[in-house]
């Protein structure tokens, strides 16, 4: 043994929660409850509570490897129930409740979950799931026993369940790599796929994000997950918040522009994290009745169109641009400050948060050529985007997908993108989604982009439709802003101003509104099954 060596402390999630008791117990955690009214608690309780909900978790028959499914939304019971399950050495899977109905039964079944958490408004769901995938589950419902529903089902009531527990229950003391978390991607491209967050990834996961080139939390820090809990652990808030003290405000079931503003001016929120759809009529109504104490946004999930980022910074609001997916825990870059760009002008400024950020400590990342050779830095040249680091998935439960890193350790993203000399990442589109036209790349993304940033436009999506001559040529769906009557030439005047001519798009199609996935993100594949050939569509 070498004299002064360090000893080796495991990194556990239930040593997050602790340390919320121990050095942060009377911070409170604030949820506007599936039931209604407004609920507020602290650290210390939801500790306590979670060992409650180990112990009733543990006499329903959950043991150590077990995964405990959640279907909910963000509250102060959804997080008693992870640090419940992990204080049991048990998985906490987070079931998004977007996914059709067939994805729901496949995930459920593929994790053979023990238990089902849900809350009261996801019943007619579970009704309707029952026979496929439910059997022989115990369901727990995450309310008290006066908010309990009518069901056919045989339900337990969570209120009950922990009140008859004490909170005494020794943790089970598992490796820092054993699996603790279980989420799968949204399965757009194939049958989703489990991703195991592990102790570990998910400690350094909380550590490295709440630091000032992330989120830069503290315990002055009023943060509002807007992202949901079942969207890739809500970007680590539910970890990196009672880590560093940080007051909670958890918007529950009524994500609507109204609730979710009223909440960040009544609770005096001043950092939140959510999607890009989410703030489309938010930032109107922050217009017209103030943004109260809200000071930073970290966005992601998709590309932020221009006229957002601009209306951020008109509001005085720090916004900054993440990028990640449920395969890196799921954080890998942020848009933060790096050296020299102070004298970048406004115009730059902008641009450069249009980007996806840089990636932060614990993330590398770089982009090949078809050979695998590294290319340069230059924002100009585009390739495969890899990355690697130790909150990056090893591989997907079960083994599915077979190997999905190389030797080295590197992981495809299956997104195009270039790097900057800052170190920023431009994505410039999926794989799946690039618009290859007379053997030429077309970015859909930056194509988008240009057409978000016209005024009549609230949001578009672009897609590659076959073309007997070019292979593929680009079609663009718009959605106008309200009370715009933005016409296809206007549009199409606006574009050509602004990208290379064999860029515009053959027709533009004007839909009163966008399907997106599960997880916020356009949904593509839907978009090429309705337009996706000469005729395809309606404009109007």
């Amino acid at each position: 043994m070498i004299r002064g060596a360090m000893q080796h402390w495991p990194l556990r999630v239930g040593t997050i929660i602790d340390h919320a008791e121990r050095q942060h117990g009377a911070q409170e955690v604030v949820t506007r409850s599936v039931e209604g009214p407004v609920h507020r608690t602290t650290y210390a309780e939801i500790a306590v509570r979670a060992r409650r909900c180990a112990a009733a978790l543990a006499r329903l028959g959950v043991r150590q490897g077990d995964r405990v499914a959640t279907l909910a939304w963000n509250t102060h019971r959804h997080i008693e129930a992870w640090y419940g399950a992990a204080h049991l050495g048990a998985i906490y899977h987070t079931v998004n409740p977007r996914l059709f109905e067939a994805q729901i039964a496949y995930i459920i079944g593929d994790a053979d979950d023990r238990v089902v958490l849900a809350d009261i408004t996801f019943l007619p769901l579970l009704e309707r799931l029952h026979e496929t995938c439910l059997k022989g589950r115990p369901i727990v419902m995450l309310t008290d026993r006066a908010n309990m529903p009518e069901s056919r089902l045989d339900l337990l009531c969570y209120e009950e369940l922990i009140a008859a527990e004490a909170d005494d229950l020794p943790r089970v003391e598992v490796a820092e790599d054993a699996p603790c978390g279980l989420c799968y991607t949204s399965g757009t491209t194939g049958a989703p796929k489990g991703v195991l967050y592990s102790h570990r990834s998910n400690v350094l996961q909380a550590l490295i994000v709440h630091g000032p080139d992330v989120m830069a939390l503290g315990a002055d820090t009023c943060v509002m997950p807007i992202v949901p809990m079942y969207h890739a652990n809500a970007w680590s808030l539910a970890f990196s918040a009672p880590m560093v003290g940080a007051k909670l405000v958890l918007p529950g079931a009524r994500l609507d522009a109204a609730n979710i503003c009223d909440l960040l001016q009544s609770e005096r929120v001043n950092m939140a994290a959510a999607v890009p759809s989410v703030w489309i009529d938010a930032i109107p109504w922050m217009r017209e009745h103030g943004k109260g104490a809200l000071e930073r946004i970290l966005i992601g999930g998709s590309a932020v169109p221009r006229w957002m980022v601009e209306g951020f910074a008109e509001l005085g609001i720090d916004m900054r641009q993440g990028w990640g997916m449920t395969e890196m825990s799921p954080l890998g870059s942020t848009s933060s400050p790096r050296a020299g760009m102070a004298v970048l002008s406004e115009t730059d400024r902008i641009d450069q948060k249009m980007k996806a950020g840089a990636p932060f400590y614990g993330v590398e990342a770089r982009i090949v050529d078809d050979q695998g050779h590294e290319l340069p830095h230059d924002d100009v040249h585009a390739g495969p985007l890899l990355v690697r680091g130790p909150c990056v998935v090893a591989e997907y439960f079960n083994g599915a997908g077979g190997q999905v890193i190389d030797e080295e350790g590197w992981f495809d993203t299956g997104d195009i993108a270039a790097i900057d000399r800052f170190g920023y990442i431009r994505i410039t589109d999926r794989t799946k989604d690039v618009i290859k036209s007379g053997g030429e790349w077309i970015s859909s993304i930056e194509l988008e982009g240009e057409a978000s940033s016209h005024p009549g436009i609230r949001e578009a999506a672009a897609i590659g439709v076959p073309d007997s001559r070019w292979g593929e040529r680009p079609v663009l769906i718009a959605v106008r802003g309200d009370g715009a009557s933005v016409s296809e030439a206007e549009v199409m005047a606006w574009l050509a101003a602004r990208v290379v001519k064999w860029w515009l798009p053959d027709r533009i199609v004007f839909v009163e509104e966008l399907p997106h996935t599960a997880t916020g993100k356009l949904d593509k594949l839907t978009l090429r099954e309705k337009f996706g050939s000469a005729g395809g569509g309606a404009s109007g």
